[in-house]
């Protein structure tokens, strides 16, 4: 399905893959909203309201309005958190969470990228706490990730930094090509979401994974490949050890894709008073 291994006298290449519904089964940040409550973040009412969350998204994923609701909610409900508590509530339970959903042609597309010369890109409208440890565990070369504004106290303020979202995704993308050398012509792309239509239009060879609707009718429209993923595997039991560790892309991609915002999870402390 893919090229074969890199030319390297050509310019660089790379694979730019959305997260969630396409490397992994679920949503990244909602998938830890049990952590999140055992920690003491969040009260039960805010696990009822993120199941749901996340059941609407696997039902049928979330348009641009859903996904704009969903923003306001967790940035706010956010507010107040220690980041260095929710970074070690992630790394604790990373592999039991993280591990199990998988999708094994998510992962065996990542080998055949790295085999092939390609880097490897994590593009994710989810909080960088959450995607970057991911991105790491899965050995993506960069990681592009939402990032919320941290106070002086350690702790978030509930205001977005920057959002990868939509357009975003594109333009931190085509920032990397310009940084990193990459010839979007060459380079890859992986989605399953309607609202990435401008992160897959950017490269020359786009591929939609479990395609929402909208997805699916654009995919038909420009005759771009349909992949179905539907395989769970553990990570650790499906990929060699990662290549080298993910750096995150709002450092690479300077200031046009300056450090990022938003935290995909559901959960405050002053939430627990409600």
């Amino acid at each position: 399905m893919l090229g074969l291994v890199e030319n390297h006298s050509l310019p660089r290449t790379a694979a730019f893959f959305d997260l969630d519904k396409t490397v992994i089964a679920k949503s990244s940040t909602l998938t830890f909203s049990k952590s999140f409550y055992q920690g003491g973040l969040i009260n039960r009412r805010a696990v009822l309201r993120t199941a749901y969350a996340q059941f609407v998204f696997l039902a049928g994923g979330a348009d641009h309005d859903q996904m704009e609701r969903m923003r306001e909610y967790l940035s706010a409900l956010c507010r107040g958190w220690n980041v260095q508590q929710v970074k070690e509530i992630v790394a604790e339970t990373l592999h039991d969470l993280i591990d199990p959903i998988i999708y094994d042609e998510a992962a065996s597309l990542i080998e055949e990228h790295h085999t092939a010369g390609r880097d490897v890109v994590i593009v994710s409208t989810s909080g960088a706490e959450v995607v970057e440890p991911i991105g790491e565990l899965l050995g993506a070369d960069r990681v592009v990730a939402t990032r919320m504004v941290v106070g002086d106290d350690g702790c978030f303020t509930g205001e977005v930094e920057y959002y990868a979202y939509g357009p975003t995704k594109a333009e931190a993308i085509k920032e990397l090509a310009r940084t990193e050398g990459y010839d979007l012509d060459r380079c890859y792309a992986y989605s399953d979401s309607a609202t990435d239509l401008p992160m897959l239009q950017s490269v020359g060879h786009p591929f939609v994974v479990n395609p929402d609707r909208a997805l699916r009718r654009e995919a038909t429209t420009r005759a771009w490949p349909v992949l179905d993923f539907h395989r769970p595997v553990r990570l650790k039991q499906r990929l060699p050890a990662p290549r080298r560790p993910a750096v995150v892309a709002a450092a690479a991609v300077g200031a046009a894709a300056a450090t990022a915002g938003l935290v995909w999870f559901a959960s405050r402390r002053r939430a627990t008073a409600g």
